[in-house]
């Protein structure tokens, strides 16, 4: 089935690895059958481990609309979204993705986001990057403040 919003995430896909400036991976924010956002992987060309398609166009879309929710919104990506895209994208409470490649996909030409899968069931005892908690009866601080505040924007 085509689907032109899919078709151009691709587009921009290809068009991204075959520059050289960054990975094969596009995204683009779809609202009421308008593109609103579109992005490409800029991680290397922006020495930016954050900078992944799906996080640009989040953000690109959020300061379009001028809000940091996009429930109304659709997100049509080349590839399954990795942990923190995925997790951005919950956070930003789109209504729908769509993807291209699966996660096995992209683990096949180097892009393998299992380990950090596995690592998030993991106690934090047992994580290849040591976690550990400090000073958190100061850092309950910011969070009582921010119960207390009576005008605060939930999310």
């Amino acid at each position: 089935m085509h689907n032109p919003f899919m078709a151009r995430a691709i587009q921009l896909s290809l068009e991204n690895a075959r520059s050289g400036r960054g990975g094969p991976f596009g995204t683009v924010i779809v609202q009421n059958n308008d593109i609103i956002a579109e992005a490409v992987n800029q991680v290397t060309l922006d020495n930016d481990p954050t900078a992944h398609a799906e996080i640009l166009a989040i953000r690109r879309a959020c300061q379009k609309l001028g809000r940091f929710q996009l429930g109304d919104c659709e997100l049509y990506t080349s590839c399954e979204p990795c942990p923190m895209c995925l997790g951005a994208i919950y956070w930003a409470r789109l209504s729908r993705i769509y993807f291209g490649n699966i996660a096995a996909d992209a683990a096949s030409i180097g892009f393998d986001d299992s380990l950090i899968y596995r690592e998030i069931t993991q106690p934090l005892s047992q994580r290849k990057i040591p976690m550990i908690q400090l000073m958190r009866e100061e850092a309950l601080a910011a969070f009582r403040a921010w119960e207390e505040q009576p005008n605060k924007t939930t999310y």
